[in-house]
């Protein structure tokens, strides 16, 4: 793993929208489904899945979900079920409830929360399966009360039209019913526009690959997305109290899932540094995922010796990762100065994988930097807000000079004499 100065750091990558021929298929995908429905999501599903959907219904039956039990362990089916306890008791700290405030002159202003009233949840399927994205997309949403959630997924490329059984017992577990064998852009057009066997939805939430990324932002508008997210990411600001055999397993923890992912260390440390480089090899040996981990080590890993923690905090801030582990003597310390992080470990035994399968907080988090102006996925993400506006007669007559002067200035004569016909007590109701 190559060692660098502070000042040779590539600080963000460019945001990956796509080549052109990328950008024109998913927009005749998206056409296609919004002008033949259910007969596009078929013809696609066959094409780029290789699975004849022909004459088979695309909403899986109650039987099936039933059936994937029997297909996988039952200890999956217990850490499923401990790690759904732990993301929901999270989540439902952070729900919020409408308000309102009575003012002395009889004003009544507030805000109404609402529940979105269809959500859909895009789970990955394929030559890769995420159960625990079934559980980090739709807990949030049942936790803010949303009555519809909604899941597709692509059935496996093997010729048949079965799904991974571990999504469908996630989905299960969390609760969702309605789970449809489609994936792809074509999946986000189905769920955005709807089909005979579909209705849209509100909101469409989940990871995918670049096609679903891009589907994603081409419907955005006629439904809100989550994100588009870019590959994973961690960082770790370390130093010489840090155990580099537990560096070096959280910086592949992340280099695995993708050949783009990028893991960086941070530290003032040669020692560390040097060890490390030398342990992530070690590591890398018999890593099953070897090939993808030591492509994103070789072009997107770096060991970053900075003078001391000081610099390495504004490097981190400047980077806005994803993930940063701070593992640091007394790393409690340092949290006040963590301005853009999506998720912050704190501590030696605080690994990564902790937070995307169980401690409770959202694997779905803010990549390329954006968490300097993002979030990590959570219940406000599937709430609507509405302003409740009650203006009584004396706020009207005590404000009404000044609300008239804003409107005619901004030259909307029309706004103001929308107040003078009640100031003047008329077309009083």
């Amino acid at each position: 793993m190559k060692i660098v100065a502070a000042r040779d750091l590539q600080l963000q990558r460019e945001v990956d929208y796509g080549t052109p021929e990328q950008n024109a298929a998913v927009k005749d995908i998206i056409r296609a489904v919004r002008e033949e429905g259910d007969q596009a999501l078929q013809r696609y599903t066959e094409l780029f899945d290789k699975v004849s959907l022909s004459g088979a219904p695309l909403r899986v039956s109650p039987e099936e979900l039933t059936a994937a039990y029997d297909r996988v362990e039952p200890t999956f089916v217990e850490a499923i079920r401990a790690a759904a306890a732990q993301i929901r008791a999270f989540h439902a700290k952070q729900k919020r409830t409408s308000w309102m405030d009575l003012q002395p002159d009889g004003t009544l202003l507030g805000q109404v929360l609402r529940p979105l009233q269809r959500v859909g949840v895009y789970v990955p399927g394929g030559k890769a399966a995420y159960p625990s994205s079934v559980l980090m997309n739709v807990i949030p949403a049942q936790v803010a009360g949303v009555p519809e959630i909604v899941m597709v997924t692509p059935p496996a490329t093997n010729g048949k039209e079965g799904i991974d059984p571990y999504t469908l017992v996630a989905a299960a577990e969390a609760g969702v019913t309605e789970v449809y064998r489609v994936g792809g852009a074509q999946a986000i057009a189905a769920l955005a526009y709807g089909t005979d066997s579909i209705r849209p939805v509100d909101k469409i939430c989940g990871p995918g690959n670049i096609y679903v990324a891009l589907a994603k932002r081409e419907v955005y508008g006629a439904v809100d997305i989550d994100s588009i997210a870019g590959p994973s990411e961690i960082v770790v600001l370390a130093d010489n109290t840090a155990n580099p055999v537990y560096v070096a397993a959280d910086l592949l923890s992340q280099a695995e899932h993708d050949e783009m992912a990028s893991a960086i260390l941070v530290t003032p440390s040669q020692q560390l540094a040097e060890a490390v480089s030398a342990e992530v090899e070690r590591q890398l040996a018999d890593l099953p995922r070897r090939e993808i981990a030591a492509a994103s080590v070789a072009n997107y890993g770096s060991i970053v010796v900075v003078d001391d923690i000081t610099e390495g905090l504004s490097i981190v801030n400047r980077l806005a990762p994803e993930h940063l582990e701070i593992m640091v003597e007394n790393p409690m310390e340092y949290v006040g100065r963590i301005e853009n992080a999506g998720a912050i470990f704190l501590g030696p035994y605080s690994s990564e994988p902790v937070g995307d399968y169980f401690a409770g907080p959202n694997h779905i988090i803010p990549t390329n930097g954006t968490a300097r102006f993002s979030s990590p996925v959570d219940v406000d993400d599937f709430i609507k807000k509405s302003s409740l506006i009650y203006y009584s007669k004396e706020a009207l007559l005590k404000n009404g000079e000044t609300i008239m002067e804003l409107a005619r200035h901004e030259g909307l004569e029309a706004h103001a004499r929308a107040i003078l016909v009640r100031l003047n007590n008329e077309g009083e109701a």
